[in-house]
């Protein structure tokens, strides 16, 4: 990932991003961690902040016993509960729900409805050549949906965007004016590349950016061989969601296609797990192609501009994108949306804003403590069986 200030990420490289992405965020991330329950300051699984002391009562002219430090692990789950309506029920107690890990049940040690616990949001937004038609919409409802659910001064977001390349283009911050300012931004790179030469063939690839003030590497060369999805999740929830506390989302707008990203699916919803970090997925298609005759729906990673040559190359089997959003928000407690004239994106906005500000907190240490480090399966149900539960489905545990 890369900064939209003159910050150059190696394309379609996810180490190099990362390096590069890690070496920025020294300089721009010198935030405070946002509060989290006192009993447990740090995400997922953890130690306590203040190490249980055991003292004993020394005799007069004996030196005081030592302090023995004891480590508790800690695992806090966030969740909705909706009715079979499909509606938000806010009123539940710790006592209607039943947890267990790896099929073991576990007890409930922390227990609060979350609505005022600072809120961590990424938006991370495909500007590949599949969402040209639709970037004005995204941008639009984004910027709407920022305004309405951040809190001054309490709140803090970021905004990325990927497609050949991922480029951080606003850091973590409060500041609404710097949020609309990036996604002003937002554009696909062949459409800025075709404004500065007039959609001329060029070399694809290697050349530099001829419009530094976009903040862009390449400029839209190579005519949209990528879509760096797994890469995207992956630096924002390992590069910066995992460093904060408290309450954690990314929103995800994209067809759900990934065209040459270094991280698998797996690598990237192993990190947002590891983040303890939520993800929405809004599933934005258009009906219209682009890019000529293999254009971007059947083939991807070309490095060529344009097309228009019908039949020159094999036509991939396109992957279902709905699958696989759908499959990193269920992973992490996430939901999937798609827009439809039924359900635009603005009423999707408005239901992940409902969401986020009627959810469950609860924390557990895990029985028995010595859990193998790797992966737990969590399951959360409610007592009353006519509700649905949406929640992660496990943590990483580690030594």
């Amino acid at each position: 990932m890369k900064s939209a200030q003159n910050n150059n990420v190696p394309k379609n490289s996810a180490t190099g991003a990362g390096v590069s992405f890690r070496r920025r965020m020294c300089v721009l991330l010198s935030l405070a961690c946002l509060s989290a329950p006192s009993w447990a300051q740090q995400p997922g699984q953890q130690a306590s902040p203040q190490p249980a002391q055991v003292q004993q009562q020394s005799q007069p002219g004996q030196a005081p016993p030592p302090t023995i430090s004891v480590k508790v692990k800690v695992v806090n789950v966030l969740a909705t509960v909706r009715n079979k309506h499909g509606d938000i029920v806010s009123n539940l107690t710790k006592d209607d729900f039943v947890l267990e890990e790896d099929g073991r049940p576990q007890t409930i040690g922390y227990f609060a409805r979350e609505t005022d616990l600072p809120l961590t949001l990424g938006l991370l937004v495909d500007t590949s050549m599949s969402q040209r038609h639709l970037l004005d919409q995204e941008r639009s409802a984004s910027s709407t949906f920022l305004d309405q659910v951040m809190r001054v001064n309490k709140d803090v977001a970021f905004v990325i965007h990927f497609d050949r390349e991922v480029e951080l283009l606003q850091d973590l911050t409060s500041s609404r004016q710097k949020l609309q300012s990036a996604l002003a931004l937002l554009q696909t790179p062949q459409l800025q590349r075709a404004d500065q030469e007039g959609g001329s063939n060029s070399p694809g690839g290697n050349s530099p950016d001829s419009n530094p003030g976009s903040g862009r590497r390449g400029g839209g060369w190579g005519g949209g061989g990528g879509t760096l999805l797994y890469d995207a999740v992956y630096l924002a929830s390992n590069e910066l969601m995992k460093k904060q506390q408290g309450r954690k989302a990314l929103i995800v707008l994209s067809d759900g296609v990934d065209r040459g990203s270094k991280e698998t699916l797996a690598s990237a919803v192993e990190a947002a797990q590891r983040a303890d970090t939520l993800v929405y997925s809004i599933l934005f298609t258009s009906e219209q192609p682009y890019g000529g005759g293999y254009g971007g729906r059947g083939m991807g990673g070309m490095g060529r501009r344009g097309g228009g040559w019908p039949g020159r190359y094999p036509q991939q089997e396109r992957p279902d994108g709905k699958k696989i959003l759908e499959q990193i928000s269920k992973a992490t407690g996430g939901r999937l949306f798609e827009v439809s004239k039924k359900q635009p994106i603005e009423q999707i906005y408005s239901q992940i804003q409902d969401e986020l500000r009627n959810q469950y907190s609860l924390g557990y240490s895990p029985n028995p403590a010595d859990a193998a480090p790797g992966y737990h399966k969590i399951f959360l149900s409610t007592k009353p069986k006519d509700l649905i539960v949406q929640a992660r489905d496990g943590y990483y545990a580690t030594q």
